[in-house]
């Protein structure tokens, strides 16, 4: 993968390019020239990337050399663009005696030309490597596994028995028309075994006049191929139908499937949609009850052709013990783990995180082993054991298959993933800045970055590459993250993406890779002190990432100097674990994108100003100051997007405008309502999210113009109001009238402590765009509320609302209503049983909402007597009320 990497550093090195020749005007067609030898490396490599092994020696050699290069190259263009910005700052009469600055400027300028001539004198000396065609030769075969290769046997794989039954239910008892049945899961999670396991079960060939199994497999569509198999479910005579037309063929099918009774046709390992839309159409319309089943690793696929796909689960661990057990002592006299390997089996076992064949893979290691020293070897190595390239049962090719299908840019997004630690839980929100900090984002389409990093998190979470975790009340990804299984692939993969420091295996101290021609490195919390204090050199890294596993751990670094000094061009610095002091060492990271740091501060100093190219800044302060003062001038900022702050920001108001330009901020979290000026919000006019915090009566006030400037703002989407109470908290304050006014775009708003009375919480439902309401603590007051409106509302959230008594609703409330949650809503009595006729409502929870109890079960009771098998609902609620077991039958 170094050769991905490669390729975008020379995608973000062109752009540098430019801009650092306009600045120092330089000649055009040096320019010219430096660019055109850039392009076309940049085609060669992405040409490399689709069709080539990277992982030959000789080519890594090839690569090798480049990449030094090229960072040599990189290292001298930031280098010169510092020295340009720095002096433009300066005032004329300053500019004139700054000797030294042309005679430098002209140096590293000639260097960096020199540099790309290496560049060219390399690809001339290889030119073998530059050949026009594609070499296809050198690319592996990845081949597709079929049923008959699967390592799993369904009769072996415990935990299948209530999967089975679910799925076989949904085939014989749902409705008399043409229904798909998707099964969903990673690769390696048991999907085939599962559907042979269904596929020959005494009920399904019962139900079914004829049951007809499809491989489909990766390979490019055909519809012919996949009819004619069809065909031979019907009569073997195949060979009179090789030259029939899929018209014909459809034909031909319908006709056959017009005889006989109900069919099932089993569509494994569905790579496209288009597979399930054909086959679909195949089918006579009529009232037999025909089923699709269809095995998929895309979750976008299996909801394409069923609202409700069924998603097969992960092993417990206890499932997971029994089935390694099962694995490595069949056909022994005791056919049980002996006691002294017990521990070891639950650890291995654990490992595999519920993945059935990461667990048969492993067992393959351990069968005919009983010695202690073995186990041990296997359980410290699971990760290598799941992902080798030497052994042809490993699971390498399973997940080859699900990379080698995604999109180039979406396979270094993948990778990244990878520099976070085994099993950590990955902010969506972070991975995202990431992403977009360290150019793996095409920023020339139109769409912005951060929609485009969006889209990429839901297409790897829909082709089972991430796990989700938490979901946010609208349903979109809070976090997530690799399996272990998948993690080991990136780290496979990752040689010239991310490198990481970590703990030698046989003896005492650190393994640290290569820091001459490292990019972007990672390191565990643990380890850093001990790295630090070798006090190691990398010019060349430009992503340095250090998250603790536990994510809220912290420790004060004493020599943050030495980080400092070790990484003086880096561009992407997370180290929030960390408790940083600010230091004359900061003002030299002039090449900051995104930077995520903790400590005791209350203010932001002037020298982040000089951050020309910051796009995210994450402040956490440790103080117990309510407000942190941004001193710097954010507002020539103009690369700036994000700004998150867990105490709520002060911002300066901005100078007289130097630019034309607009304030590229999209995220204001969290900001001081007193900050919320009009030249503020002018400004910032770009804002997509502000979370608002402090004391806001005076804010609410409509004559002191307050939320009246939120006018300013044509793309706000998300809005947080926080209200600090104090001597005020007895207060009731005003909805303002600008929040219909204004917020024409908002699809997202949390109230707390905001008290507003419930007759004017109606107001909000006449927001056209509002999605997600969530009314936390005390952000309505009053024992009643009448509610009307919210037509588009999807999540409705309200928490504490310790004084509300009675809530009405009418019929035409709600109707888009997904997700209802009530939580320590003490006296209200019942949640309005209109919900029970609203048909898109799938899950209402209520917690320490007990008076409510009886309703929101009543209004289960209704909507399971109306709605269809496939329009599920789920109703939660906590603490779950006992059992009385005089009356239970």
């Amino acid at each position: 993968m170094a050769d991905v990497a490669l390729k975008f550093v020379v995608e973000n090195l062109v752009p540098l390019i430019k801009e650092t020749w306009e600045l120092i005007g330089g000649a055009p067609e040096d320019c010219a020239r430096l660019v055109d030898e850039l392009d076309e490396l940049k085609a060669f490599l992405d040409d490399a990337a689709r069709y080539r092994q990277s992982n030959s020696k000789q080519w890594s050699q090839f690569v090798h050399k480049v990449q030094v290069i090229v960072y040599q190259a990189e290292g001298l263009v930031d280098k010169l663009l510092v020295q340009v910005k720095l002096h433009q700052d300066k005032n004329i009469f300053k500019q004139f005696f700054d000797a030294n600055y042309a005679i430098s400027v002209r140096e590293l300028a000639k260097n960096i030309k020199v540099a790309l001539e290496q560049v060219k004198k390399i690809r001339q000396e290889n030119p073998e490597a530059f050949q026009k065609k594609p070499m296809l030769d050198d690319q592996p075969e990845i081949v597709a596994p079929r049923p008959q290769d699967t390592l799993l046997e369904e009769n072996e794989v415990v935990g299948f028995d209530e999967e089975a039954k679910t799925v076989i239910k949904r085939l014989a008892e749902g409705r008399n028309e043409l229904d798909v049945i998707p099964v969903v899961g990673l690769a390696g999670l048991g999907k085939t075994t599962l559907a042979i396991k269904i596929y020959k079960d005494p009920k399904v060939t019962y139900e079914f006049f004829n049951s007809i199994w499809v491989y489909v497999g990766p390979q490019e569509y055909k519809p012919k191929e996949i009819f004619l198999r069809i065909l031979e479910g019907f009569t073997k005579r195949t060979a009179e139908h090789q030259n029939m037309s899929v018209n014909e063929l459809t034909s031909k099918i319908q006709e056959s499937m017009s005889k006989g009774g109900k069919c099932l046709i089993v569509l494994d390992d569905v790579w496209h949609p288009d597979v399930v839309k054909s086959v679909r159409s195949v089918f006579p319309k009529n009232s037999k009850g025909h089923k699709i089943m269809i095995t998929t690793r895309d979750a976008s696929i299996g909801r394409y052709a069923n609202a409700n796909p069924h998603m097969l689960k992960f092993l417990e661990d206890k499932e997971s013990f029994q089935l390694l057990e099962n694995r490595v002592f069949i056909g022994t006299s005791s056919k049980r783990c002996p006691e002294e390997l017990i521990a070891h089996r639950e650890s291995i076992a654990k490992q595999c995180s519920g993945l059935p064949l990461a667990v048969v893979v492993i067992a393959g290691a351990l069968k005919g082993h009983t010695s202690e020293r073995v186990w041990q070897m296997v359980k410290d190595n699971v990760g290598k054991h799941l992902i080798n390239k030497d052994d042809p049962q490993s699971c390498l090719k399973y997940v080859e298959m699900s990379y080698g299908h995604l999109p180039e840019d979406m396979k270094a997004c993948f990778l990244y993933c990878g520099a976070f630690p085994q099993g950590f839980e990955i902010p969506a929100w972070k991975l995202i800045r990431l992403w977009i900090s360290e150019g793996l984002i095409n920023s020339n389409l139109d769409s912005k970055p951060e929609d485009i990093a969006e889209f990429y998190l839901n297409e790897l979470v829909n082709r089972n590459l991430l796990i989700v975790m938490q979901k946010r009340a609208d349903g979109q990804v809070k976090t997530c993250r690799l399996h272990d299984m998948l993690h080991q692939f990136c780290k496979m993969q990752n040689g010239g993406l991310f490198q990481e420091v970590c703990e030698k295996t046989d003896q005492p101290g650190l393994v640290i890779p290569d820091l001459d021609t490292c990019r972007r490195l990672c390191i565990k919390f643990s380890l850093l002190k001990a790295f630090l204090s070798k006090g190691p050199s990398a010019e060349h890294v430009r992503s340095f990432l250090c998250f603790s596993p536990k994510q809220k751990e912290s420790e004060k670094l004493s020599n943050s100097r030495l980080l400092l000094k070790a990484f003086p061009l880096v561009r992407v610095l997370d180290v929030e674990s960390l408790e940083f002091s600010f230091s004359k060492d900061f003002k030299e990271l002039h090449h900051l994108r995104y930077i995520a740091i903790s400590g005791d501060f209350s203010a932001l100093p002037t020298f982040f100003g000089k951050f020309w190219y910051l796009q995210t800044l994450i402040l956490n302060n440790s103080t117990k100051a309510s407000t942190m003062e941004i001193k710097a001038d954010i507002w020539n900022m103009l690369q700036l997007r994000h700004l998150h702050t867990n105490v709520p920001a002060k911002l300066p108001s901005p100078a007289t405008q130097t630019t034309d330009e607009s304030s590229r901020l999209q995220t204001l979290s969290k900001v001081a309502p007193e900050s919320c000026t009009e030249d503020v919000l002018a400004r910032a006019c770009n804002l997509r999210k502000v979370s608002i915090q402090g004391q806001m009566a005076e804010f609410f006030e409509a004559n002191n113009g307050g939320f009246n400037n939120f006018q300013k703002l044509k793309s706000l989407e998300q809005l947080k109001l926080l209200n600090d109470v104090g001597s005020s908290m007895s207060k009731v304050l005003q909805l303002p009238q600008a929040f219909l006014g204004f917020l024409h775009r908002l699809h997202k708003l949390t109230l707390s402590n905001t008290r507003f009375v419930w007759s004017d919480a109606n107001k909000l439902g006449q927001l056209e765009c509002l999605q997600v309401l969530k009314l936390k603590e005390n952000a309505f007051c009053g024992t009643a509320w009448d509610s009307v409106g919210f037509t588009k509302l999807k999540v409705l959230w309200i928490e504490r609302a310790t004084d509300l008594e009675t809530w009405k609703a009418s019929n035409c409330s709600f109707q888009r209503l997904k997700y209802l949650v009530l939580i320590s809503c003490d006296k209200l009595e019942a949640v309005p049983f209109e919900f029970a006729g609203v048909n898109s409502l799938q899950e209402m929870t209520l917690n320490n909402t007990k008076k409510a109890n009886k309703s929101a079960k009543a209004i289960e009771g209704r909507k399971i007597e109306i709605q269809e098998l496939k329009l599920k609902f789920k109703l939660t609620i906590f603490p779950p009320e006992a059992v009385d077991c005089n009356t239970a039958q």
